[in-house]
């Protein structure tokens, strides 16, 4: 499989934020992005990073409005990747000067230093119960009934899916995760580095075939990564706001 993008020295990679009003830490590295305070030459957006961005379901693009135009904004001078989670996805029309790749689309594949790296918000895989799930409530159709009974309830179904995620503790630890990891078996996709978000709890694991890295969350701890490279190995340097 051929890469989609390069992945460029220096770019930030950012996954899981769940920006909504109640964890708005993300505003800030957005802002300071856009103002070149932060300057950097490419922006790889992992997949959650709005906790609630439904395409064409316009109470969800009202909440978080200002975020939306500061990534649009930045997205016309940089190269911008949106990998869509399972909070912020049917976007391509909102982010219309990035390159945003769907579930479907996923693992992305991307080349740096003569390596081959495989991203993924990480919920591409899952039993097929879950894939069904998330074809149903990406469709467009469906969509477009969700978004006519909540403009005309007053948006009390996202009102009130905004109170259930702010509820969710994104920031437990995965019991057995490496073991799960293994049984993806994702070495089939021939990548030498494997990086996702959806699981929050960075860590990484070195198998023969390839290396394995799970991004700590942005909204656990307000933690973002830059690519570097050191002696023939991909390095993320972790940063922190």
């Amino acid at each position: 499989m051929s890469p989609s993008f390069r992945l460029q020295e220096g770019a930030l990679l950012l996954g899981d934020a769940h920006y909504s009003h109640i964890r708005p830490q993300l505003l800030q590295l957005i802002e300071a992005i856009a103002s070149k305070k932060l300057q950097i030459p490419q922006l790889i957006l992992m997949g959650d990073i709005l906790d609630a961005l439904f395409g064409s379901v316009t109470f969800t693009l009202q909440e978080n409005r200002t975020i939306v135009m500061l990534i649009q904004k930045i997205s016309q001078e940089i190269e911008v990747i949106y990998i869509e989670g399972n909070h912020d996805f049917n976007l391509k029309n909102i982010f219309k000067d990035a390159r945003v790749f769907s579930i479907q689309e996923q693992p992305v594949i991307a080349e740096y230093a003569g390596k081959t790296i495989a991203l993924a918000h990480g919920d591409f895989d899952g039993l097929f119960s879950y894939k069904l799930y998330t074809t149903i409530v990406r469709n467009r159709w469906v969509l477009k009934v969700l978004n006519t009974i909540d403009s005309k309830i007053g948006n009390k179904i996202i009102k009130k899916i905004d109170v259930y995620l702010g509820k969710k503790d994104d920031c437990k630890e995965f019991i057995s995760f490496k073991e799960y990891i293994i049984s993806r078996r994702l070495e089939k996709y021939n990548c030498n580095y494997f990086i996702e978000g959806h699981y929050h709890q960075n860590k990484s694991y070195f198998f023969e075939k390839y290396s394995y890295i799970n991004l700590a969350a942005f909204a656990c701890n307000q933690r973002y990564f830059i690519v570097k490279s050191a002696q023939d190995k991909v390095l993320l340097e972790e940063k922190r706001l």
